[in-house]
């Protein structure tokens, strides 16, 4: 069988996501064949350059690969994980340009629900990554803004807990307990969405 027809396979991307976290390069050059197309289209979209989104793309796959044994199937979808990844760094790239960054969980959505878009993909196949992205859009959405915001630098933009709370100019004890707390409640959040 080939890697095309598991290309969005949610289980299939998550046993080699899983995999790549046990250090499994053959694991990791699937997980990159069957996604690498789709997450250079997110990046290019954001991006508009081809030369910058082939960077960025490299650069997600290297935090990918640092990153996987650090995956949560329960927290996202692989492909919104790893697009999380490829958002974040093209974000940070637009922030060194002095672009204008935006944090929106509806937005973030809609941009990876398009960007994952394939008419190959069944029906339940596509229904699922909806379900997984708009289950944490919704969840983040319910946190309250200021929890929110702390929760998206430090997940969607990467960055660390001291950079959140430079950023912010909060003391760092206090982007920690948000950072716990907030994702005490996505957890909760989630795991109450999927009972439903």
């Amino acid at each position: 069988m080939s890697i095309a027809v598991h290309s969005l396979d949610p289980q299939q991307l998550k046993i080699w996501l899983m995999a790549a976290g046990k250090r499994d390069a053959a694991a990791f050059r699937a997980l990159y064949d069957a996604s690498s197309s789709k997450l250079f289209g997110f990046a290019l979209r954001i991006l508009h350059k081809r030369e910058l989104a082939e960077e960025i793309l490299q650069e997600s796959y290297v935090a990918i690969w640092n990153n996987a044994a650090n995956y949560q199937s329960h927290l996202a979808a692989p492909m919104t994980w790893m697009a999380t990844i490829v958002r974040n760094k093209a974000f940070d790239h637009l922030r060194r340009t002095d672009a204008v960054v935006e944090i929106d969980a509806q937005q973030f959505d809609g941009d990876v629900m398009n960007a994952l878009q394939d008419p190959q993909a069944t029906p339940i196949e596509a229904l699922q990554m909806s379900g997984d992205a708009k289950a944490l859009a919704w969840c983040m959405s319910a946190l309250e803004g200021a929890h929110r915001q702390v929760v998206a630098l430090a997940y969607f933009h990467d960055l660390s807990h001291s950079e959140v709370a430079a950023q912010l100019k909060l003391p760092i004890g206090t982007v920690k307990t948000w950072i716990r707390r907030s994702l005490d409640k996505l957890r909760v959040c989630l795991a109450r969405r999927e009972q439903a």
